[in-house]
């Protein structure tokens, strides 16, 4: 792919695949993802090699409760499959909004392609005991309660929006496909962890098997970040800057941090869980796991610039 200016891992918010607001239709999502790979197409042209991994909260929650409202015609899945599911239609959106934007910056010639990606997580991690990661639609409280009982799911009130569903986010411990995905960089931009993978364990005899769960795809970027021996790990998110005291007349944006300034304003509670706090732990993890790492936050529109040194949070060490 030329001469490569660095090695970058990149991990899309939920805007870069739907907007707020919008239908929850395949063609909005696709109309978003143009977009998206325009921002992303960029980053090639400006001379970098780029693997994309995605989240999947809200498109595997449909999936699932779409086999639940056609129960009566057709077998619901397991969670997992959903999960394989949701990684095929967003990575084929991608696919063709890639391709599509190589194109008008004349890099036509790369290939792309999404790869179903299993990543091995710990039976015994504490999420399972204590399922955060929202799937589903809003819910009143008796239909909540109904789910509850009938499916044995469990439901949480969501900041006086309703209930939802939601299942262990699990931290990812192996990446399956890694191998494929080593011997595929250097000639093609893959897209890959989709919704953070598909969560796996082995059982006692060694087998593979599905769990329900969804794994942050920061987390799973990072993992992925660091074993490529990435030099960034770019999270893309729908501000340009992380902050402290965000949201309030005292906010401060951030422009550059040491992981050990990170850890302090995440101890403080500045990043909200759920939010900025994933993407600032996965930040801290890769640029310590070895000299002259870095991690940006920022926006879709300001990938490219944030690269050069414009913008966004740079989380690196001295």
């Amino acid at each position: 792919m030329g001469v490569c200016k660095g090695k970058i891992v990149v991990a899309l918010g939920g805007n870069a695949l739907q907007r707020k607001g919008a239908p929850a239709t395949a063609q909005a999502q696709l109309e978003v993802v143009r977009d998206t790979c325009r921002h992303l197409a960029r980053l090639s042209l400006g001379g970098y090699e780029i693997a994309i991994v995605h989240g999947n909260g809200p498109q595997v929650g449909r999936i699932e409760q779409a086999f639940e409202t056609a129960a009566k015609e057709i077998p619901p899945m397991p969670f997992d499959v959903c999960d394989a599911m949701s990684q095929g239609y967003i990575g084929y959106h991608l696919q063709l909004g890639m391709k599509e934007a190589l194109n008008q910056v004349g890099l036509g010639r790369i290939p792309v392609v999404s790869l179903v990606t299993q990543v091995l997580v710990d039976r015994d991690d504490p999420a399972f005991e204590h399922p955060s990661k929202p799937v589903r639609s809003f819910y009143g409280p008796q239909e909540a309660e109904l789910l509850s009982r009938q499916r044995g799911y469990t439901m949480k009130e969501d900041a006086g929006r309703g209930w939802r569903r939601v299942v262990p986010s699990p931290l990812p411990r192996e990446i399956l496909e890694f191998e494929t995905i080593k011997r595929l960089w250097d000639s093609t931009i893959v897209i890959t962890c989709g919704g953070g993978g598909i969560p796996v364990v082995r059982g006692e005899d060694g087998l593979l098997e599905g769990i329900a769960a969804v794994i942050d795809k920061d987390y799973a970027a990072e993992l992925l970040a660091r074993q490529i021996e990435a030099d960034v790990l770019m999270i893309l998110t729908e501000v340009r800057q992380a902050a402290i005291y965000f949201g309030t007349p005292q906010q401060q944006n951030l422009h550059h941090l040491t992981t050990q300034q990170a850890k302090t304003y995440a101890a403080q509670g500045q990043f909200a869980a759920g939010s900025m706090l994933p993407k600032i732990q996965a930040a801290i993890r890769f640029v310590e796991s070895a000299p002259g790492r870095k991690a940006i936050i920022t926006s879709l529109d300001n990938a490219l610039p944030a690269m050069e040194g414009q913008g966004g949070t740079v989380i690196s060490n001295p």
